[in-house]
């Protein structure tokens, strides 16, 4: 007889540690025990949930069934000559580098942590660095297998209404178990990064603007905390992989090494108001200061472009029991002034946010609640206890929606139900599809829920 498969009741939470709600976790190893696991959630459904780096509350599902596909962990197939892996959904990226480089492969987009799996990274339509040249992750995705509400297997094909719709639908259609990903093929492990300093939010926008096409990678730190003529100054950071002939003599003989480096995590219980103004504000002049004004053609590793976060072990700690929010929208070209007008009440308000990051997106991306749209994203951290936090989010997302942009559902824990219509046009046929497709609303969430996402009425 086999093993049943492993259950129990614990207190979940997003990586912003906020909202935390009781679920039962079911972590299934096998394909039967997933369907078995759908099959047995019970009537507050179930949500597939990964490495739980999903900020807000997109993968809790209070007292209801949490699935944890961790343990759906196998690489099948890595077809070296094609570039392309079939995987799990439980298969995290950092498992996938460590495989792929030695093979002269990477993965094609990475967000901001290599400790996401392949299913979430589907689940949220990730994107990275290279939005405005690569797209979001399930561009690469050709096809995956879908374990939906009634308990069948489905092969879902790109191009098809469903999975466009999984493409960003946070996991409410059902528990991707297998996929087929296309890879960037690479010579090196390491980075050719070039940085600059950028004087205020236009100058950083300008040479974003002018200079992007040259590069696959590019992001901008940005002091959120500075104001006046200095609001908006950034660091710009922009690479590519490094050809083979760029890395010293040395390093050539190992030339797809993949060996990153981690510090100690933070105490597990850190006090409250640790993160203060005066403290990020000396931390982010510091770490404008120390930026060069101009360097290019400076040799990283793939982990300190990428991943700096992952060397410091749950660093979402820092942030203090309350924990934190991480708020990132997206408005279109020609509504600079949008984002011009977000940064400055940012500023003005002194958030002590030292985790701020704006992008560039390229063309959008067919998932129905995909976040990506061609413009400028800015993502933000801020501590969760700042007084008068709620109200000035709630204002930003007005200013955002006005301007036909949208907030990250893979980040959020806080969106009024009201403005998500306006943000994703979409989500009316995502609706339709999710009744048909799951009528008795098995796969649910808390963002779900908050969010409204049950059929039109």
């Amino acid at each position: 007889m086999a093993a049943e498969t492993a259950s129990e009741t614990v207190s979940v939470t997003g990586w912003g540690r906020t909202a935390p709600t009781a679920a039962r976790v079911i972590r299934p190893r096998t394909y039967p025990e997933a369907v078995a696991a759908v099959r047995d959630c019970g009537a507050r459904g179930g949500i597939p949930r990964g490495l739980g780096r999903a900020y807000g509350d997109a993968a809790q599902n209070a007292g209801g069934t949490v699935i944890d596909v961790t343990g759906l962990d196998r690489i099948h197939v890595v077809d070296a000559d094609a570039g392309v892996v079939l995987c799990d959904a439980g298969v995290s990226l950092h498992r996938l580098m460590e495989v792929l480089l030695p093979l002269g492969w990477f993965v094609p987009v990475t967000p901001g942590t290599r400790y996401v799996t392949v299913g979430g990274a589907i689940a949220a339509d990730i994107h990275g660095k290279n939005h405005h040249v690569s797209g979001s992750f399930a561009r690469h995705v050709t096809s995956f297998e879908l374990l939906t509400a009634d308990g069948t297997v489905r092969t879902v094909r790109q191009g098809s209404p469903l999975f466009d719709a999984t493409a960003g639908g946070m996991g409410l259609t059902g528990i991707v178990l297998t996929a087929t990903v296309g890879l960037q093929p690479v010579e090196t492990s390491l980075m050719s990064v070039d940085t600059e300093r950028a004087a205020d939010l236009d100058d950083l926008m300008a040479r974003l603007t002018a200079g992007d096409h040259r590069y696959r990678y590019s992001v901008a730190w940005i002091d959120l905390l500075a104001r006046g003529a200095a609001t908006g100054r950034a660091v710009l950071t922009r690479g590519d992989h490094a050809p083979l002939d760029a890395l010293p003599a040395r390093a050539r003989r190992t030339p797809l090494s993949f060996r990153p480096s981690r510090l100690p995590a933070p105490p597990a219980f850190l006090p409250d108001g640790l993160l203060t103004r005066t403290g990020v504000a000396l931390f982010n002049e510091l770490w404008y200061r120390r930026a060069p004004r101009a360097r290019t053609g400076e040799l990283q590793r793939l982990s300190a472009f990428f991943h700096p976060l992952d060397g410091v072990p749950h660093w979402n700690r820092v942030y203090g029991r309350g924990g934190f929010v991480q708020y990132q929208f997206v408005v279109g070209h020609g509504r600079e002034d949008a984002l011009r007008r977000i940064v400055q009440r940012v500023s003005a308000r002194r958030c002590p946010s030292f985790l701020a990051v704006l992008k560039r997106f390229g063309e959008a991306d067919p998932g129905w609640l995909s976040f990506p749209r061609p413009g400028w994203t800015l993502a933000l951290d801020i501590p969760a206890g700042l007084p008068g936090l709620g109200v000035l989010l709630d204002e930003l997302d007005e200013e955002v929606a006005a301007a036909g942009g949208r907030v990250y559902l893979a980040k959020d824990s806080r969106l009024r139900p009201d403005l998500l219509a306006a943000m994703y046009p979409r989500l009316d046929d995502f609706r339709a599809l999710r009744a048909e497709l799951d009528p008795r609303g098995v796969f649910v969430s808390d963002l779900a829920r908050r969010l409204n996402f049950q059929e039109p009425a």
